[in-house]
């Protein structure tokens, strides 16, 4: 049985859990031959071999322009990858008040100048190598909503999203398509993990459907988003949200 992916080749960061690894097992099920590129070592291996598919783990350091150049030129393809999901992130609990330098500077460094790194490096690869190619960018509702204690994180996911309509302008006319995905609070293993697994009830009330998001129902839009359904369709931002944010 034929895959809508089969034939592609795909990186997906941050992906040795949760939204990421569900992300990448279902482009892995679409076809697509899947690296997970993770900080974890172990976790990016183990992630791939729960997927199966030929799916490979690999360790990379998204803030790393090095790490990020290897890992790219790693997993491409003839000569270029065909996708791009960056999903790698630091999902933050902080009050305002203990917000320092320090910390808003990793957290950028890590949400955003990570998106820009990889980007420029699989962009550049795809327009050599003549592949009309995908980006998705995982962003997040926190954007739209303010969310409080997670100040440099709203500000990074937010760069995101203005990025992705930036990346979609200057490399359309290459025949590459960039969108981003906005998230909404979603079952993962990080999140069950941290103050924000006690956020779901409040949350839930501003939903238009009840219910928590689970990250397979992230990974369907990104396999939208990364198939040729999707080829006429650039510098968007889809909320997978149960419509709490509606526009």
């Amino acid at each position: 049985m034929s895959g809508k992916l089969d034939g592609k080749s795909a990186i997906v960061t941050g992906a040795a859990q949760g939204i990421g690894k569900a992300i990448a097992k279902r482009l892995a099920e679409d076809g697509a031959s899947v690296v997970i590129a993770d900080i974890n070592e172990d976790g990016a291996k183990a992630a791939a071999a729960d997927i199966g598919h030929g799916a490979v783990g690999v360790a990379c350091d998204v803030s790393d322009p090095a790490a990020v150049d290897a890992m790219i030129e790693g997993a491409a393809r003839g000569g270029a990858p065909d996708i791009l999901v960056n999903n790698a992130a630091i999902v933050p609990f902080i009050a305002w008040d203990d917000v320092d330098l320090d910390h808003w500077r990793k957290i950028i460094d890590v949400n955003l100048t990570s998106v820009f790194l990889t980007c420029r490096k699989a962009t550049d690869m795809m327009r050599a190598a003549g592949r009309k190619g995908t980006v998705v960018n995982i962003a997040s509702n926190t954007f739209f909503a303010g969310t409080p204690n997670m100040a440099a994180y709203v500000a990074a996911k937010g760069g995101v999203i203005g990025f992705t309509r930036s990346l979609a302008t200057e490399v359309g006319k290459d025949g590459i398509n960039v969108n981003a995905v906005s998230p909404g609070l979603t079952e993962s293993d990080g999140v069950k993990a941290s103050p924000h697994n006690e956020a779901f009830g409040f949350v839930e009330m501003l939903q238009a459907m009840p219910g928590k998001g689970q990250p397979e129902q992230i990974a369907s839009v990104v396999s939208f988003l990364c198939s040729e359904d999707a080829g006429w369709m650039t510098g968007q931002t889809v909320n997978v949200d149960a419509g709490m944010v509606r526009w």
